[in-house]
């Protein structure tokens, strides 16, 4: 199975720069795209893949130096060093929900469909979207809309919510777009939606906590001179990268020791995100919203 087309593949793999002995992780495998093209450039070496889908657990590749491990990358750390390794020399992360979840109904990834709103990434966790929009306060709602998904609407949103749930169960997604038709700026509808969806989608996943967890990991992982490569598809995940990167923390607050020197963990080898070309986006529009940021381990 092929259902997911690898953004920025050449950039991540020559950002990389792999060695054909090396120890390499990508943290989220999905249709194994970029896993394949890293392969190519290993003789000795072993890649580690991560992603805690079912799916992509069915379309994991056979090969000696290919592991594949279902878990959430949040976890890293313990799983590589219950398989014996204590470093790496590279990591990937492409942070987007692939193609085939979105093009799939039944996962509720996509108002493009009336589908049962999960968005589970794991389907075997238990929160939902739908049980998000039905059991959650005003207050918890109002919370993720402004701040998963970045809306200056985000009370009124909520409200819209809660009162329609008084009269009728908010479990699919024509329930949700009745719910929040009030709501809806006159222009730019498609993208409020979009927006409405990632926050939810970032609650039902634990996304930015889990993201947090796995940088601070690799970043402990990572050989003197490794490269980590991040691709991210919004703000909140790209302000993550860009401050770990840049300052050497999540927080973005430059540190200095006791001579005044900046306390750095990556030297940036791209100092602007790298972004797809023209001849990338005509072949998947997807990738528009993409920024690939490669930091080196100092």
């Amino acid at each position: 199975m092929s259902y997911h087309q690898p953004v920025l593949l050449k950039e991540c793999v020559e950002g990389l720069n792999i060695r054909p002995d090396g120890i390499y992780v990508d943290l989220t495998y999905g249709g194994g795209g970029h896993s394949r093209e890293i392969l190519k450039s290993l003789k000795t070496g072993r890649l580690i893949a991560f992603d805690q889908d079912a799916e992509a657990e069915s379309n994991a590749m056979k090969d000696d130096k290919f592991l594949f491990i279902r878990g959430n990358f949040r976890f890293v750390k313990n799983w590589l060093h219950f398989h014996g390794i204590q470093m790496i020399d590279g990591a990937l992360a492409d942070l987007g929900v692939s193609s085939w979840h979105l093009d799939q109904p039944e996962r509720g990834f996509s108002f493009r469909f009336n589908s049962i709103l999960d968005m589970r990434m794991n389907s075997d966790a238990s929160l939902t979207a739908r049980e998000i929009l039905n059991k959650y306060s005003s207050e918890n709602l109002e919370e993720i809309f402004r701040r998963y998904g970045e809306l200056g609407n985000a009370a009124r949103l909520s409200s819209s919510i809660i009162k329609h749930r008084k009269d009728s169960p908010v479990n699919n997604v024509d329930d949700l777009l009745r719910a929040v038709k009030d709501s809806l700026p006159v222009r730019n509808q498609q993208k409020f939606l979009a927006k409405i969806f990632q926050a939810l989608r970032i609650e039902v996943n634990d996304e930015i906590n889990a993201l947090s967890e796995m940088l601070e990991q690799i970043t402990g992982l990572l050989k003197t001179g490794a490269r980590f490569c991040v691709i991210t598809y919004h703000s909140l995940e790209d302000r993550l990268v860009k401050n770990l990167f840049r300052s050497g923390n999540l927080e973005g607050e430059l540190e200095k020791d006791f001579y005044g020197n900046p306390r750095l963990l990556y030297h940036q080898v791209n100092r602007n995100v790298i972004t797809a070309g023209e001849k990338e986006l005509k072949k998947n529009p997807r990738a528009r919203s993409a920024k690939l940021r490669i930091g080196e381990k100092l």
